[in-house]
Protein backbone atom coordinates (compact mmCIF):
# COMPACT_ATOMS: atom_id res chain seq x y z
CA UNK A 1 0.00 0.00 0.00
CA UNK A 2 0.96 3.61 -0.42
CA UNK A 3 3.46 4.46 2.26
CA UNK A 4 2.55 7.51 4.33
CA UNK A 5 4.39 9.24 6.72
CA UNK A 6 1.14 11.03 9.55
CA UNK A 7 -1.27 9.57 11.38
CA UNK A 8 -4.61 9.46 10.10
CA UNK A 9 -7.33 7.88 8.43
CA UNK A 10 -9.96 7.62 5.61
CA UNK A 11 -13.33 9.19 6.09
CA UNK A 12 -16.39 7.51 6.13
CA UNK A 13 -16.32 6.47 2.03
CA UNK A 14 -13.00 5.60 2.88
CA UNK A 15 -12.05 7.54 -0.24
CA UNK A 16 -10.43 11.11 1.21
CA UNK A 17 -7.66 10.77 3.74
CA UNK A 18 -6.19 14.40 5.56
CA UNK A 19 -2.92 14.67 7.61
CA UNK A 20 -1.51 17.23 9.82
CA UNK A 21 0.55 18.34 7.23
CA UNK A 22 0.16 21.47 5.60
CA UNK A 23 1.41 21.96 2.25
CA UNK A 24 2.39 25.09 0.01
CA UNK A 25 1.55 25.80 -3.36
CA UNK A 26 3.24 28.45 -4.88
CA UNK A 27 0.98 31.77 -6.33
CA UNK A 28 0.99 34.35 -8.73
CA UNK A 29 -0.76 37.15 -6.04
CA UNK A 30 -1.00 37.07 -2.87
CA UNK A 31 -3.35 35.08 -0.89
CA UNK A 32 -3.76 36.01 2.58
CA UNK A 33 -0.07 35.99 3.71
CA UNK A 34 2.42 38.80 2.04
CA UNK A 35 5.80 37.83 4.27
CA UNK A 36 5.88 34.11 3.00
CA UNK A 37 7.24 33.28 -0.54
CA UNK A 38 9.65 31.65 -2.71
CA UNK A 39 12.14 33.66 -4.55
CA UNK A 40 12.82 37.53 -4.63
CA UNK A 41 14.67 39.43 -2.04
CA UNK A 42 14.57 38.63 1.61
CA UNK A 43 12.57 40.63 3.97
CA UNK A 44 13.55 41.44 7.65
CA UNK A 45 11.73 41.24 11.40
CA UNK A 46 13.47 44.62 11.46
CA UNK A 47 14.92 46.65 8.20
CA UNK A 48 17.15 48.21 10.25
CA UNK A 49 18.73 45.17 11.60
CA UNK A 50 19.57 42.92 9.06
CA UNK A 51 21.83 39.65 9.47
CA UNK A 52 25.28 39.61 9.86
CA UNK A 53 27.21 39.26 6.33
CA UNK A 54 28.86 35.98 6.86
CA UNK A 55 25.31 34.66 7.24
CA UNK A 56 24.61 35.52 3.30
CA UNK A 57 27.81 34.02 2.11
CA UNK A 58 28.06 30.33 0.82
CA UNK A 59 30.57 28.44 3.25
CA UNK A 60 32.29 26.92 -0.34
CA UNK A 61 33.20 30.38 -2.72
CA UNK A 62 32.12 32.80 -0.08
CA UNK A 63 30.73 34.17 -2.64
CA UNK A 64 26.20 35.82 -2.03
CA UNK A 65 23.49 32.85 -2.32
CA UNK A 66 19.88 33.61 -3.69
CA UNK A 67 16.87 33.18 -1.81
CA UNK A 68 14.78 30.03 -1.94
CA UNK A 69 12.50 30.91 0.89
CA UNK A 70 11.03 32.99 3.12
CA UNK A 71 8.41 31.67 5.49
CA UNK A 72 6.56 33.70 8.60
CA UNK A 73 6.86 31.01 11.45
CA UNK A 74 5.09 32.71 14.15
CA UNK A 75 3.75 29.83 16.41
CA UNK A 76 1.58 31.48 19.00
CA UNK A 77 0.82 28.38 20.69
CA UNK A 78 4.38 27.05 21.02
CA UNK A 79 6.30 30.36 20.67
CA UNK A 80 3.35 33.32 21.78
CA UNK A 81 5.79 36.15 22.71
CA UNK A 82 8.38 35.07 19.73
CA UNK A 83 8.35 36.98 16.11
CA UNK A 84 10.23 34.20 14.23
CA UNK A 85 10.72 34.46 10.58
CA UNK A 86 12.80 31.28 8.35
CA UNK A 87 14.89 31.52 5.28
CA UNK A 88 16.75 28.81 2.87
CA UNK A 89 19.38 30.38 0.97
CA UNK A 90 21.23 28.43 -1.77
CA UNK A 91 24.47 29.17 -4.06
CA UNK A 92 23.73 28.92 -7.88
CA UNK A 93 27.48 28.10 -8.53
CA UNK A 94 28.10 25.28 -10.81
CA UNK A 95 31.17 24.52 -8.37
CA UNK A 96 29.77 25.08 -5.27
CA UNK A 97 26.47 22.49 -6.08
CA UNK A 98 26.32 19.41 -4.24
CA UNK A 99 28.62 20.48 -1.89
CA UNK A 100 28.10 21.04 2.26
CA UNK A 101 27.40 24.62 2.96
CA UNK A 102 26.26 25.74 -0.56
CA UNK A 103 22.47 25.78 1.00
CA UNK A 104 21.80 27.28 4.38
CA UNK A 105 19.21 27.82 7.00
CA UNK A 106 18.28 30.80 8.97
CA UNK A 107 15.94 31.54 11.47
CA UNK A 108 14.87 35.47 12.78
CA UNK A 109 13.41 35.70 16.36
CA UNK A 110 11.94 38.77 17.99
CA UNK A 111 11.08 39.20 21.92
CA UNK A 112 7.96 41.02 22.06
CA UNK A 113 7.63 39.96 26.17
CA UNK A 114 9.31 38.69 28.74
CA UNK A 115 7.93 35.54 30.47
CA UNK A 116 8.40 36.42 33.66
CA UNK A 117 9.05 33.07 36.09
CA UNK A 118 6.99 33.48 39.50
CA UNK A 119 9.29 33.28 42.46
CA UNK A 120 9.01 32.33 45.84
CA UNK A 121 7.72 34.74 48.52
CA UNK A 122 10.65 36.17 51.37
CA UNK A 123 9.47 34.88 54.71
CA UNK A 124 9.37 37.58 56.88
CA UNK A 125 12.65 38.57 59.02
CA UNK A 126 10.48 38.44 62.44
CA UNK A 127 7.90 36.22 63.27
CA UNK A 128 6.10 35.75 66.97
CA UNK A 129 6.74 32.36 67.80
CA UNK A 130 2.99 30.77 68.28
CA UNK A 131 2.16 29.67 71.44
CA UNK A 132 3.12 26.37 72.57
CA UNK A 133 0.73 23.59 72.53
CA UNK A 134 0.00 20.92 74.70
CA UNK A 135 1.74 17.57 73.74
CA UNK A 136 -0.41 14.47 73.43
CA UNK A 137 1.89 11.99 72.16
CA UNK A 138 6.02 12.17 72.38
CA UNK A 139 6.35 11.47 68.75
CA UNK A 140 3.87 13.42 66.34
CA UNK A 141 3.26 12.29 62.94
CA UNK A 142 6.20 13.68 60.78
CA UNK A 143 3.46 15.41 57.55
CA UNK A 144 3.70 13.73 54.49
CA UNK A 145 5.75 15.63 51.63
CA UNK A 146 4.37 16.54 48.20
CA UNK A 147 6.25 14.58 45.77
CA UNK A 148 4.98 16.86 42.73
CA UNK A 149 5.64 19.93 44.67
CA UNK A 150 9.05 19.24 45.37
CA UNK A 151 10.06 18.24 41.60
CA UNK A 152 7.42 20.68 39.32
CA UNK A 153 6.85 23.67 42.21
CA UNK A 154 3.12 23.94 43.14
CA UNK A 155 1.37 23.85 40.07
CA UNK A 156 0.00 20.24 38.32
CA UNK A 157 1.74 18.69 36.12
CA UNK A 158 -0.33 18.88 32.38
CA UNK A 159 0.72 17.80 28.83
CA UNK A 160 -0.75 21.09 26.60
CA UNK A 161 -1.57 19.91 23.02
CA UNK A 162 -2.75 22.88 21.19
CA UNK A 163 -3.12 23.65 17.59
CA UNK A 164 -0.18 26.25 15.84
CA UNK A 165 -0.81 29.06 14.02
CA UNK A 166 -0.97 28.42 9.70
CA UNK A 167 2.95 29.27 9.35
CA UNK A 168 1.67 31.54 5.73
CA UNK A 169 -0.76 33.47 7.50
CA UNK A 170 0.28 36.83 9.95
CA UNK A 171 -3.49 36.49 11.39
CA UNK A 172 -5.59 32.62 10.77
CA UNK A 173 -4.97 30.08 13.11
CA UNK A 174 -4.40 26.80 10.91
CA UNK A 175 -1.95 23.49 11.41
CA UNK A 176 -2.58 21.71 13.61
CA UNK A 177 0.76 20.79 16.21
CA UNK A 178 1.32 19.03 19.15
CA UNK A 179 3.63 20.77 21.80
CA UNK A 180 3.60 19.40 25.13
CA UNK A 181 4.51 21.04 28.06
CA UNK A 182 7.96 20.83 29.64
CA UNK A 183 7.68 18.57 32.63
CA UNK A 184 11.09 18.87 33.77
CA UNK A 185 11.35 22.87 34.54
CA UNK A 186 11.86 23.58 37.70
CA UNK A 187 9.39 26.38 39.09
CA UNK A 188 9.57 27.61 42.16
CA UNK A 189 7.95 25.77 45.14
CA UNK A 190 5.39 27.31 47.22
CA UNK A 191 5.86 28.16 50.77
CA UNK A 192 2.07 26.64 51.54
CA UNK A 193 3.35 23.48 50.24
CA UNK A 194 7.09 23.21 51.77
CA UNK A 195 7.08 20.58 54.57
CA UNK A 196 7.84 21.31 58.59
CA UNK A 197 11.56 21.38 59.36
CA UNK A 198 12.59 18.03 60.28
CA UNK A 199 15.65 16.88 62.28
CA UNK A 200 17.72 16.49 58.90
CA UNK A 201 20.04 19.41 58.07
CA UNK A 202 18.83 22.42 55.39
CA UNK A 203 21.87 20.89 53.34
CA UNK A 204 20.61 17.51 53.97
CA UNK A 205 17.19 17.94 53.01
CA UNK A 206 18.06 19.91 49.76
CA UNK A 207 20.29 17.43 48.50
CA UNK A 208 17.88 14.57 48.71
CA UNK A 209 15.29 16.83 46.77
CA UNK A 210 17.79 17.48 43.62
CA UNK A 211 18.82 13.58 43.87
CA UNK A 212 14.99 13.12 43.65
CA UNK A 213 14.28 15.05 41.20
CA UNK A 214 17.74 14.27 39.30
CA UNK A 215 16.54 10.42 39.00
CA UNK A 216 13.32 11.02 38.01
CA UNK A 217 14.71 13.11 35.25
CA UNK A 218 17.32 10.30 33.99
CA UNK A 219 14.71 7.85 34.10
CA UNK A 220 12.59 9.36 30.91
CA UNK A 221 14.95 11.18 29.26
CA UNK A 222 15.08 10.19 26.04
CA UNK A 223 17.68 12.26 23.86
CA UNK A 224 20.93 13.14 24.36
CA UNK A 225 22.57 15.53 27.00
CA UNK A 226 23.02 19.23 25.65
CA UNK A 227 26.88 20.00 24.88
CA UNK A 228 28.96 21.46 27.48
CA UNK A 229 28.85 25.27 27.64
CA UNK A 230 32.06 25.77 26.42
CA UNK A 231 31.36 23.68 23.13
CA UNK A 232 28.66 26.24 21.96
CA UNK A 233 28.63 29.16 19.52
CA UNK A 234 28.71 32.66 20.72
CA UNK A 235 25.47 34.36 18.99
CA UNK A 236 26.01 36.44 16.92
CA UNK A 237 24.70 40.04 18.88
CA UNK A 238 26.81 39.27 21.74
CA UNK A 239 30.10 39.75 19.74
CA UNK A 240 31.93 42.79 20.66
CA UNK A 241 32.97 44.04 17.93
CA UNK A 242 31.10 45.39 14.45
CA UNK A 243 29.95 42.14 12.21
CA UNK A 244 30.01 42.20 8.65
CA UNK A 245 27.44 43.99 7.05
CA UNK A 246 24.81 42.44 4.37
CA UNK A 247 25.80 42.78 1.15
CA UNK A 248 24.40 45.30 -0.99
CA UNK A 249 21.50 43.49 -4.07
CA UNK A 250 23.75 44.46 -6.35
CA UNK A 251 26.62 41.70 -5.11
CA UNK A 252 24.12 39.45 -5.60
CA UNK A 253 23.50 37.50 -8.78
CA UNK A 254 20.36 38.08 -10.70
CA UNK A 255 17.55 35.97 -8.57
CA UNK A 256 14.74 34.30 -8.67
CA UNK A 257 11.38 35.07 -9.66
CA UNK A 258 9.03 36.09 -6.30
CA UNK A 259 5.88 33.72 -5.74
CA UNK A 260 4.02 33.88 -2.73
CA UNK A 261 2.58 30.96 -1.15
CA UNK A 262 -1.01 29.28 -0.59
CA UNK A 263 -1.44 26.77 2.32
CA UNK A 264 -3.73 23.86 2.80
CA UNK A 265 -3.76 20.09 4.87
CA UNK A 266 -2.63 17.59 2.84
CA UNK A 267 -5.15 14.89 1.40
CA UNK A 268 -4.69 11.75 0.05
CA UNK A 269 -6.36 9.38 -2.27
CA UNK A 270 -6.48 5.45 -1.34
CA UNK A 271 -3.68 3.87 -2.58
CA UNK A 272 -4.61 2.02 -5.90
CA UNK A 273 -2.86 -1.60 -6.56
CA UNK A 274 0.81 -0.56 -8.01
CA UNK A 275 1.25 -1.98 -11.53
CA UNK A 276 4.28 -3.50 -12.79
CA UNK A 277 5.74 -1.15 -16.08
CA UNK A 278 4.95 -2.83 -18.95
CA UNK A 279 8.88 -2.66 -20.52
CA UNK A 280 9.49 -4.47 -17.11
CA UNK A 281 9.96 -8.37 -17.32
CA UNK A 282 10.51 -10.34 -14.03
CA UNK A 283 11.21 -14.08 -14.60
CA UNK A 284 9.94 -16.39 -11.56
CA UNK A 285 8.97 -18.99 -13.38
CA UNK A 286 11.08 -21.34 -11.30
CA UNK A 287 9.49 -20.08 -8.48
CA UNK A 288 7.20 -22.94 -6.27
CA UNK A 289 4.07 -22.65 -4.65
CA UNK A 290 1.78 -19.52 -5.12
CA UNK A 291 2.70 -16.73 -7.19
CA UNK A 292 0.58 -13.58 -8.29
CA UNK A 293 0.80 -9.87 -8.41
CA UNK A 294 1.61 -9.22 -5.00
CA UNK A 295 4.83 -11.61 -5.74
CA UNK A 296 6.23 -9.53 -8.71
CA UNK A 297 5.41 -6.46 -7.07
CA UNK A 298 7.96 -7.52 -3.79
CA UNK A 299 10.21 -8.53 -6.36
CA UNK A 300 10.03 -5.28 -8.69
CA UNK A 301 10.16 -3.07 -6.00
CA UNK A 302 13.09 -4.96 -4.30
CA UNK A 303 15.01 -3.64 -7.19
CA UNK A 304 14.23 -0.07 -7.03
CA UNK A 305 15.00 2.64 -3.67
CA UNK A 306 11.90 1.98 -1.60
CA UNK A 307 12.71 5.48 -0.20
CA UNK A 308 12.23 7.23 -3.59
CA UNK A 309 9.15 5.39 -4.09
CA UNK A 310 7.11 6.37 -0.92
CA UNK A 311 8.66 10.36 -1.59
CA UNK A 312 7.58 10.32 -5.08
CA UNK A 313 3.92 8.34 -4.83
CA UNK A 314 4.01 10.58 -1.68
CA UNK A 315 4.18 13.64 -3.57
CA UNK A 316 2.02 12.18 -6.36
CA UNK A 317 -1.18 12.94 -4.64
CA UNK A 318 -0.64 16.83 -4.54
CA UNK A 319 1.81 17.04 -7.08
CA UNK A 320 2.21 20.74 -7.13
CA UNK A 321 3.11 21.21 -3.58
CA UNK A 322 6.11 22.64 -2.87
CA UNK A 323 6.53 22.68 0.76
CA UNK A 324 5.48 20.37 3.73
CA UNK A 325 5.37 21.74 7.14
CA UNK A 326 4.28 19.70 10.09
CA UNK A 327 6.36 21.67 13.40
CA UNK A 328 8.11 18.67 15.40
CA UNK A 329 6.26 16.12 12.96
CA UNK A 330 8.57 14.19 10.70
CA UNK A 331 10.04 14.47 7.22
CA UNK A 332 9.23 12.64 4.27
CA UNK A 333 12.73 11.14 2.91
CA UNK A 334 13.92 11.52 -0.87
CA UNK A 335 16.85 8.69 0.42
CA UNK A 336 17.82 6.40 3.19
CA UNK A 337 21.05 5.61 2.03
CA UNK A 338 22.76 9.38 1.68
CA UNK A 339 24.17 11.06 5.21
CA UNK A 340 20.98 12.42 5.70
CA UNK A 341 18.71 9.63 5.24
CA UNK A 342 21.60 7.58 7.47
CA UNK A 343 20.73 9.79 9.82
CA UNK A 344 17.07 9.82 10.16
CA UNK A 345 15.82 7.30 8.83
CA UNK A 346 14.77 4.46 11.53
CA UNK A 347 15.50 1.11 10.06
CA UNK A 348 13.85 -0.80 12.58
CA UNK A 349 10.67 0.83 11.89
CA UNK A 350 7.98 -0.98 10.00
CA UNK A 351 4.49 0.25 8.95
CA UNK A 352 1.63 -1.47 9.29
CA UNK A 353 -0.24 -3.01 6.45
CA UNK A 354 -3.74 -1.41 8.14
CA UNK A 355 -5.78 0.98 6.71
CA UNK A 356 -4.61 3.75 9.50
CA UNK A 357 -1.10 5.12 8.16
CA UNK A 358 2.19 5.96 10.16
CA UNK A 359 5.63 7.83 9.89
CA UNK A 360 8.00 6.81 7.22
CA UNK A 361 10.21 8.71 8.95
CA UNK A 362 10.14 6.98 12.76
CA UNK A 363 9.03 8.66 15.46
CA UNK A 364 11.81 10.09 18.04
CA UNK A 365 13.80 11.72 14.75
CA UNK A 366 13.93 15.06 16.43
CA UNK A 367 16.83 13.91 18.59
CA UNK A 368 18.93 12.76 15.08
CA UNK A 369 18.60 16.25 13.64
CA UNK A 370 22.07 17.77 15.19
CA UNK A 371 21.54 20.14 18.47
CA UNK A 372 21.44 23.67 18.11
CA UNK A 373 25.06 24.92 18.44
CA UNK A 374 23.70 28.51 20.56
CA UNK A 375 21.71 27.15 23.34
CA UNK A 376 22.64 23.01 23.17
CA UNK A 377 18.92 22.48 23.13
CA UNK A 378 17.57 19.49 20.44
CA UNK A 379 16.82 20.71 17.52
CA UNK A 380 12.87 19.62 15.76
CA UNK A 381 11.89 19.09 12.37
CA UNK A 382 9.70 22.33 10.95
CA UNK A 383 10.04 21.69 6.88
CA UNK A 384 10.75 20.65 3.74
CA UNK A 385 11.26 21.84 0.43
CA UNK A 386 10.34 19.71 -1.90
CA UNK A 387 11.80 19.45 -6.17
CA UNK A 388 8.81 20.71 -7.48
CA UNK A 389 10.13 23.97 -5.75
CA UNK A 390 12.94 23.58 -8.18
CA UNK A 391 10.24 23.73 -11.42
CA UNK A 392 8.64 27.06 -9.90
CA UNK A 393 11.97 29.13 -8.98
CA UNK A 394 13.61 28.20 -12.61
CA UNK A 395 10.47 28.69 -14.86
CA UNK A 396 11.65 31.73 -17.23
CA UNK A 397 14.74 32.09 -15.59
CA UNK A 398 16.67 31.35 -18.94
CA UNK A 399 18.02 34.51 -20.64
CA UNK A 400 17.97 36.83 -17.89
CA UNK A 401 22.00 37.95 -17.80
CA UNK A 402 22.57 34.70 -15.31
CA UNK A 403 26.28 33.84 -14.61
CA UNK A 404 27.71 31.78 -17.01
CA UNK A 405 28.38 29.29 -14.40
CA UNK A 406 25.01 29.44 -12.88
CA UNK A 407 24.33 25.28 -13.03
CA UNK A 408 20.69 25.25 -12.12
CA UNK A 409 19.65 23.35 -8.64
CA UNK A 410 20.19 19.83 -8.12
CA UNK A 411 18.76 18.96 -4.81
CA UNK A 412 15.46 16.45 -4.42
CA UNK A 413 14.80 17.56 -0.87
CA UNK A 414 16.11 19.97 1.83
CA UNK A 415 15.48 19.59 5.36
CA UNK A 416 14.83 22.59 7.92
CA UNK A 417 15.68 21.30 11.52
CA UNK A 418 15.17 23.99 13.99
CA UNK A 419 16.30 24.94 18.01
CA UNK A 420 13.46 23.43 20.10
CA UNK A 421 13.59 26.28 22.36
CA UNK A 422 13.60 28.84 19.57
CA UNK A 423 16.80 30.50 21.27
CA UNK A 424 17.08 33.96 20.43
CA UNK A 425 17.87 37.52 22.16
CA UNK A 426 17.03 37.85 25.97
CA UNK A 427 16.00 41.87 25.84
CA UNK A 428 12.32 42.58 24.29
CA UNK A 429 12.40 44.24 20.80
CA UNK A 430 15.97 42.72 19.34
CA UNK A 431 16.13 40.39 16.66
CA UNK A 432 18.42 37.93 16.84
CA UNK A 433 20.05 35.32 14.47
CA UNK A 434 20.60 31.90 14.45
CA UNK A 435 22.02 29.78 11.51
CA UNK A 436 19.56 26.36 11.64
CA UNK A 437 20.15 23.05 10.24
CA UNK A 438 19.83 22.45 6.14
CA UNK A 439 19.60 18.45 5.86
CA UNK A 440 19.97 18.73 1.92
CA UNK A 441 19.58 15.36 -0.07
CA UNK A 442 20.28 15.78 -3.43
CA UNK A 443 19.31 13.93 -6.67
CA UNK A 444 21.67 11.34 -7.26
CA UNK A 445 20.78 9.75 -3.67
CA UNK A 446 17.89 8.28 -5.52
CA UNK A 447 18.58 5.27 -7.60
Amino acid sequence: MDPYDSDSSFDDEGDINETGVLLGYAADEVIEDTISHLGGWPTWLDDATPPPGEFAKCKVCNQPMLLLLELHGDLPDDFPHDERRLYILSCPRKACNRKPGSIRALRATRKLKIEQKPRPKKEEKQQEPAPEQPKTDDHPPAPKQDLGASLFGSSSLTGSVSASANPFSSSAAQPSTNANANPFAAPAPSPGLAPKPTTSTPAAAATTTATLSESFADKVRVSSPPPPPSTLTPPPESSSGPSTPWPAQSEFPTPYTQFYLDAEYETLSRPSTPTIPENVTIDNTEEEGPGGAGDLKDTFESELDKAFIRFSTRLGHNPEQVLRYEFRGSPLLYSYTDAVGKRLHDSTHKPPAAAKVTTVAAVGNASRIPRCEYCGSERVFEFQLVPHAISVLEDGREGVGLAKDDAGMEWGNIIFGVCAKDCGPKEVGVVGYREEWAGVQWEEAAK
